[in-house]
């Protein structure tokens, strides 16, 4: 499994709450990205609310503000227990170990991996996900706080037009972006770790 190559799953999710449980996934989305940008598949849903769960006030609040965003994470929802095992077959089927992709990782993730486990049963992602924010900080050689999107350079997010929309509360557009930030991100990692030519004799 360790020799196999790595997928990146870049992954968005909406919610109607800051936690799993009491509150509910709405939508999520995953693009499969290699690094140089090729998507090898896609997944989303709408998904029905959990059984009890109820919506935060203050995440109610902002969906308010986000009418049509709201109408889209509503449209068509279905049922986790059924949509939840399909996409982990769809993680366990790409072509290579599937990476989770965040920003904020701790977010999306959260909710995903809470989802798989309790409807799926596992896992494919392991207990690991990569935070973009965290990668940022290691490239800019600035506090984790001001590696904030503003603050990243704007070559990262050059290719983000291809998939035509701004960050706007769908899911799997905002993973689109994401991923294309990321992939911009590891080509530039690339280029300052690439091997020196060795220097010509005297």
């Amino acid at each position: 499994m360790s020799d196999q190559q790595e997928i990146y799953v870049s992954t968005d999710v909406e919610t109607d709450g800051p936690i799993p449980g009491p509150h509910s996934m709405l939508s999520f989305g995953s693009v499969a990205m290699l690094p140089d940008q090729t998507v090898v598949g896609e997944f989303t849903a709408n998904l029905q609310t959990l059984s009890g769960a109820t919506g935060h006030p203050d995440t109610m609040k902002f969906w308010e503000g986000q009418p049509d965003a709201w109408k889209a994470c509503r449209t068509d929802t279905k049922d986790p227990a059924v949509v939840i095992p399909d996409y982990c077959a769809w993680l366990k089927a790409l072509p290579g170990r599937p990476v989770f992709v965040g920003y904020p990782v701790v977010f999306d993730f959260m909710f995903v991996y809470w989802y798989l486990i309790k409807f799926a049963g596992e896992s494919p992602f392991s207990f690991s996900a990569l935070d973009i924010k965290t990668y940022g900080m290691a490239l800019m050689g600035k506090p984790y706080m001001g590696c904030t999107k503003r603050n990243m350079p704007k070559r990262w997010f050059a290719g983000k037009e291809k998939f035509n929309h701004k960050h706007n509360h769908i899911a799997l557009d905002d993973a689109k972006g994401q991923g294309v930030l990321f992939c911009n991100m590891m080509a530039e990692r690339a280029k300052i770790f690439a091997p020196q030519p060795a220097a010509k004799a005297a």
